[in-house]
């Protein structure tokens, strides 16, 4: 069965760029965010199997979002996405919960390996 998955990043580039990675290879895109709040909402409406957030995001960022979506699951399976390889941000999201982290841009591959890695 395939995986529903969450996108949510600021640039519809990147959203269109990793929906496109992601489908090609099986998985199902069940909804996409611009901002931290709308993640949190759609998390709330769609239930995804997987989170794919970006850090740097208006409104509220993703590791403020990421620490929502774990308040009312924690079970949630996250992987954060930057363009900053910023060691604080990379730590902070590991310990807030999330599961794995991507550097952009993104590789195809890197990005399948660590969807693959969380959900299967």
């Amino acid at each position: 069965m395939a995986k529903n998955i969450l996108i949510c990043d600021d640039a519809a580039f990147m959203r269109m760029m990793i929906k496109d990675i992601l489908t090609k290879n099986g998985y199902n895109v069940v909804g996409e965010a611009e901002n931290g709040l709308k993640a949190v909402e759609k998390y709330n409406e769609t239930k995804p199997d997987l989170v794919l957030m970006d850090i740097t995001m208006p409104e509220m960022d993703g590791i403020q979002a990421l620490k929502k979506i774990k308040e009312t699951d924690a079970g949630a399976l996250v992987i954060m996405c930057s363009a900053m390889g910023q060691q604080a941000m990379v730590i902070e999201s590991i310990q807030s919960g999330a599961k794995d982290f991507i550097v952009k841009p993104f590789q195809a591959d890197r990005v399948l390996e660590a969807v693959k890695k969380v959900v299967g």
